[in-house]
């Protein structure tokens, strides 16, 4: 992918190097409220399990090391970033509407959001409670070791379709979907959950359509990166690797073949009204 020689999103939080504070005494402040739970009649045990599995974090000396890799994939991230913001702002002015930008956060190991504490074991995530994406780096080499999907434009990809939940939040489509949960059974809302990733994919597609007509981002073999990527992370192949069999009424994101599909879409027509996954029959996706 073409990217290097083009402006990088000011958008970008950078929390990779932020501290844990140290608790007094090698967490006599931990001490002080079992104590003070204990006082006030309550059962210790479960919160001295929660400090026996995350005990108190020493604060780093020195600088950061920086790596030299992941600076420069930070930089990719923010150049995709911008060019995110650039097709989004156009796309919305043609509606008649102004884009919002989201903030891209970058962290390392947790981080707290307004969707709660989240581990880098969760993945790339869009919070829309702060309207933020989430990303730790090292998701890309998980990308690449454990699901096969390597390339700049497989991670291209991932951040696209998570500012392709963002442009869902901005249109109203997120609250519809998250506002259906409690008031309809579990399989229905599961449905409506992977009619929502689909459409994220196809706005991924929509993206790639218009940075390539914009910038002629597209180098050889990119394209079978990101339809690697979407392939990796289908429901059914994710099922099958994990348990040896797929569970569809459980499918939140859709399959390998549809989350490719619903990619593409988006890249040939370039057309957001192609998009709406939420009036095709859900056995036809």
């Amino acid at each position: 992918m073409r990217w290097k020689g083009r402006r990088s999103s000011e958008n970008v939080e950078d929390r990779r190097s932020a501290r844990r504070p140290v608790m007094a005494g090698g967490g006599l402040l931990g001490i002080v409220i079992v104590l003070l739970v204990i006082f006030l009649g309550g059962d210790p045990m479960p919160l001295l399990k929660e400090m026996a599995n995350n005990p108190p974090a020493q604060q780093q000396q020195g600088p950061v090391r920086v790596d030299p890799a992941e600076e420069e994939l930070a930089k990719f991230v923010s150049v995709v970033l911008a060019d995110t913001e650039s097709v989004w702002q156009d796309l919305f002015r043609q509606r008649g509407n102004q884009y919002r930008e989201p903030q891209l956060v970058l962290y390392r190991g947790r981080v707290a959001s307004a969707c709660g504490l989240n581990s880098a074991a969760t993945g790339p995530f869009y919070c829309p409670g702060d309207a933020k994406v989430y990303i730790d780096l090292s998701f890309f080499d998980d990308m690449t070791r454990k699901l096969h999907a390597s390339g700049d434009f497989a991670q291209a990809y991932v951040i696209a379709h998570e500012v392709g939940h963002h442009v869902q939040n901005l249109l109203g489509i997120t609250d519809k979907v998250h506002g259906s949960q409690g008031r309809i059974g579990r399989d229905e809302y599961n449905r409506l959950s992977v009619r929502l990733e689909l459409q994220a994919d196809f706005l991924a597609g929509v993206w790639a359509h218009h940075a390539q007509r914009n910038w002629n981002i597209l180098e050889q073999g990119d394209i079978e990166e990101a339809l690697q990527a979407a392939t990796a992370i289908g429901d059914d192949r994710l099922q099958k690797q994990a348990q040896g069999y797929v569970v569809p009424e459980s499918f939140t994101h859709g399959t390998s073949e549809q989350r490719a599909r619903w990619f593409m879409q988006g890249l040939k027509t370039g057309d957001i009204e192609q998009g709406d996954t939420f009036s095709v029959e859900y056995e036809t996706l």
